[in-house]
């Protein structure tokens, strides 16, 4: 871990990243990959020590009120959260401002935050984004090592549901030749629908392998998937996507089970709904007049 001041906290599309690199060990993320331009060993956390003030000045200029997202680039909750708090900070001040938060994770952790969560979406909308890749957690833990298993990311998105934070389900990435099976695929899927979430994001049933991640991906294989490395390199060489030869057949798999149980299953729909910000005591108010 090392600390930097940081320029700047709030991308143009409302997006924030109180933290550089990772320590989940996910074999297949994008983040390490080199066009993002991190000087640094992934696993050594860049912490933005002033990430809080530059967010609350953001927030205090800001005459909209929108939704903040964050996780797209490093988890919200990695272990350091735990002593340091960036992300329940953040929370702090978009409680604090009024505005709307769309977090992305992998971890239980975002319980620790589940009262200011509902005290967000109380306001406005609090969603909460949970990737899942595998129903197996003997296998989670192969492609997922140092992140909470499958069914404990499971038990969480019930409980937010439980406590009225609309959650949102990431399928994928999906790894041709590991867990892209018809059987895994309706796993996943039959946890959605018992969690109850609103929309699975899927972009198709494969990953995307760039200089930086595609090597950390190889070396991973060849530690925990003898020989299939090679199998990859015959496959596809050095594609960008790499997308399962099960394809068709998963991908009507998963539009029609979430067709069948009410889940929004179009990307651009549920993109829609969590950049958009709800004033529910407007709303409130004006259907009080409107009586």
């Amino acid at each position: 871990m090392h600390f930097v001041q940081a320029k700047g906290i709030l991308s143009s599309s409302n997006g924030i990243n109180l933290y550089r690199g990772c320590s989940h060990g996910c074999i297949y993320c994008d983040s390490r990959s080199k066009c993002y331009g991190m000087n640094h060993d992934f696993e050594d956390i860049e912490v933005k020590e002033n990430a809080p003030e530059l967010l609350e000045a953001a927030l205090r200029r800001k005459r909209k009120r929108c939704m903040i997202g964050t996780g797209a680039m490093t988890d919200p909750y990695i272990p350091l959260e735990k002593s340091l708090e960036y992300t329940r900070k953040a929370l702090l001040l978009i409680e604090k401002y009024g505005f709307g938060v769309a977090l992305q994770t992998k971890s239980s952790l975002v319980l620790r935050d589940l009262e200011l969560l509902k005290r967000i979406n109380q306001k406005t909308k609090a969603v909460v984004q949970m990737t899942l890749t595998t129903a197996d957690d003997s296998l989670c833990r192969i492609i997922e090592p140092n992140v909470c298993a499958t069914s404990e990311r499971f038990e969480t998105l019930k409980i937010l549901r439980g406590e009225g934070i609309p959650t949102v389900v990431w399928l994928c990435p999906v790894l041709p030749f590991i867990n892209d099976t018809e059987e895994n695929i309706r796993a996943i899927l039959e946890m959605c629908a018992q969690a109850g979430v609103y929309g699975v994001i899927c972009f198709g049933m494969g990953l995307t392998l760039r200089d930086g991640n595609r090597e950390y991906f190889y070396s991973r294989l060849d530690r925990s998937f003898p020989g299939l490395k090679e199998k990859y390199i015959r496959e596809f060489g050095n594609q960008y996507a790499v997308n399962s030869p099960k394809t068709s057949g998963l991908m009507r798999l998963f539009h029609s089970f979430c067709e069948k149980n009410g889940i929004v299953h179009s990307n651009d729909k549920i993109f829609e709904y969590m950049n958009r910000f709800e004033d529910k005591n407007a709303a409130e108010q004006l259907s009080l007049w409107q009586i």
